[in-house]
């Protein structure tokens, strides 16, 4: 059965992923995966690098740790929704036992979490979700 052309387009743009992890292992991980996925992958060390390639090139979807030097995970997540008025999705890494700032982050925007360790295979169906949920026809056409 042939795909709506709608899937077509989704799945022949290249999306934009960045990752801002200061846990340089975790970081490497995440990256490689999807990058097998087929995604365009920035990794960085910390929120204020983040920053400051999202100024020029915005991604499509961000991933962030919560506890990181600089700029910390809930800072970047309140900048990037309030500068990008809510068009870039963001999924949040979190270690066990930070439930509270989890809460925190989804009340300043966040769209999805994942506790640390997590199943790569989980990672790949949240961006996929997210990405699918807010793609457009303007999204599509850069």
């Amino acid at each position: 059965m042939e795909q709506p052309a709608s899937i077509h387009l989704f799945n022949a743009v290249k999306m934009s992923i960045l990752i801002a992890e200061d846990e340089q292992f975790m970081l490497m991980i995440i990256v490689q995966q999807l990058k097998n996925e087929g995604y365009d992958v920035t990794g960085v060390p910390d929120g204020r690098e983040a920053l400051k390639i999202m100024e020029t090139n915005p991604p499509d979807l961000l991933i962030t740790d919560i506890l990181m030097p600089y700029t910390s995970g809930l800072e970047l997540i309140g900048i990037v929704k309030s500068t990008f008025a809510n068009t870039i999705p963001i999924i949040v890494l979190s270690a066990i036992g930070e439930e509270n700032i989890v809460l925190e982050a989804f009340q300043l925007g966040a769209d999805d979490f994942l506790t640390k360790p997590f199943n790569a295979m989980d990672l790949t169906v949240r961006v996929k979700r997210l990405l699918r949920l807010h793609s457009s026809p303007v999204k599509a056409n850069k």
